[in-house]
């Protein structure tokens, strides 16, 4: 069974590991292959803010199932000018060998109560043109 909890400090790394993972294996054939080599979890962890209370940082929920992070969604108030009152959902990111098993779904749902509790009525989220997976989702 799928939980969902915040993200905490201590799942950092964790995250960073699948956020790589899932990456990579999205954006192969998309971008440049040395590109998609370069990033390391261990740098990509240091960047999160995971636990803050402030609403101006990007919140992270994690899809947890036996005990396992198995993908993750952030969300937070929208950064493009012209929507001010919107929220954005910032990064949904799935651990590729549970792609097609309903936790994008359970993220994005999960996701939208999110920005609903911080007023927002509509949503933004920025894909790859070429993501032809993204896009379909």
């Amino acid at each position: 069974m799928l939980i969902v909890r915040d993200a905490k400090a201590g799942d950092a790394t964790e995250v960073a590991a699948l956020h790589v993972r899932a990456w990579q294996a999205a954006y192969r054939g998309l971008l440049a292959e040395q590109y998609l080599d370069t990033p390391r979890p261990e740098d990509r962890a240091a960047r999160y803010a995971f636990g803050s209370s402030d609403t101006d940082v990007p919140q992270t929920i994690l899809a947890i199932e036996d005990g396992e992070i198995c993908g993750f969604a952030s969300t937070g108030r929208c950064r493009d000018l012209d929507v001010p009152a919107a929220g954005e959902l910032y990064a949904l990111y799935v651990d590729p060998p549970r792609w097609g098993t309903g936790v994008g779904r359970f993220l994005i749902a999960q996701a939208y109560t999110r920005l609903r509790d911080l007023g927002a009525w509509q949503a933004v989220l920025w894909v790859l043109s070429a993501n032809e997976r993204a896009e379909r989702f």
